[in-house]
């Protein structure tokens, strides 16, 4: 069985990816198997597993809209496992994510009925703020923003917030209310991520154009993985040799920066790829099996409802399908007149 064929025989939040990114198929067909996103498999699911008062876990307590303590982004840490408290994936915040990235459609009726939950009911551990609204952090508000403008809210006023805090460097970064004057990696393709989804919904803007341009600037002067200053891999641990995250390709990310990660966000914003990219679409390549499949690489340890990849080292459908299309791109992008 050939890659392709490997994917289409998959769940409905894979199989249409396949079908409009790598095959190229009719936008009628393409809509028919996403729309089954939300009514099959893995969305289907997700979508039951949401609670009457808006959040998942099953778990979550139940809490009035004026309740602060609510939800808590990568923060929430499960029971102590081996003396390590263990993340927990469970969240709203992730929920959503993960339907996001199956494309489940933001205007069917049961993304509709959850995303109502949410609103009326979810508020951030912070101050109690609204899901929608954001709080302070520009990490946690770039993800509010992807996750509000592709379901359909209004996040105008986190994304003004955002274009004010891009910092000189180009990127973003969490710590930046503590006193950081450089960008993260992490906190920057999170606000990316949120104003692409931004824009796709509302439009392109000038400033908000500039202020995608410089953070893809960011990533692009670094090679996606190198320190500016030095060149050195980011993330590598010199000490012991071991392999640098960045450059082994998780999936579902969270908030994780990889390559992979990086690379595919540049597809989706329709970035022209230039010799900056090289190496990093060099270290793609180089991790394609004989039968042009790519495994899956550091799972972030931590509680998910059910899997949606076969484990650590086996090939991973998710990995293969964004290592595609991403080298599609590099292809046909960097052919055009």
């Amino acid at each position: 069985m050939d890659a392709i064929d490997w994917l289409l025989d998959s769940d409905p939040a894979i199989r249409w990816q396949v079908m409009r990114d790598l095959t190229d198929a009719h936008e009628s067909l393409v809509a028919a198997e996403r729309a089954r996103v939300a009514r099959e498999g893995w969305g289907a699911q997700l979508l039951a597993l949401q609670q009457p008062h808006g959040q998942w876990p099953a778990d979550a307590p139940a809490f009035s809209p004026e309740d602060a303590d609510a939800e808590q982004w990568w923060h929430s840490l499960g029971p102590e496992r081996q003396g390590t408290l263990f993340p927990v994936w469970t969240s709203t915040t992730w929920s959503l994510a993960l339907l996001m990235a199956f494309g489940v459609d933001p205007y069917s009726a049961a993304a509709r009925y959850a995303i109502g939950l949410v609103r009326e009911n979810v508020r951030w551990e912070h101050d109690g703020e609204p899901f929608f609204d954001g709080e302070v952090e520009p990490c946690i508000n770039g993800r509010a923003v992807a996750l509000g403008a592709y379901f359909g809210v209004d996040v105008a006023p986190v994304v003004e917030r955002l274009l004010g805090e891009q910092m000189a460097d180009g990127g973003w970064n969490c710590e930046q209310e503590n006193g950081s004057t450089r960008g993260s990696f992490h906190t920057t393709i999170d606000v990316l991520e949120g104003l692409l989804a931004y824009e796709r919904a509302a439009g392109s803007a000038p400033e908000l154009a500039k202020a995608q341009h410089r953070g893809q600037e960011y990533l692009l002067e670094r090679r996606m993985f190198r320190r500016l200053s030095t060149g050195q891999v980011i993330d590598h641990d010199r000490k012991t040799d071991s392999p640098a995250t960045w450059t082994q390709f998780s999936y579902p990310t969270f908030w994780h920066y990889d390559v992979l990660r990086g690379l595919d966000y540049l597809r989706a914003a329709d970035a022209t790829p230039d010799d900056r990219v090289g190496e990093a679409i060099d270290l793609v390549r180089s991790k394609r099996d004989a039968d042009g499949r790519w495994p899956l690489e550091n799972p972030h340890p931590g509680e998910l409802y059910f899997a949606i990849d076969d484990g650590d080292g086996q090939p991973s459908r998710w990995n293969t399908l964004r290592a595609m299309r991403v080298l599609r791109w590099h292809e046909q992008t960097k052919t055009k007149p």
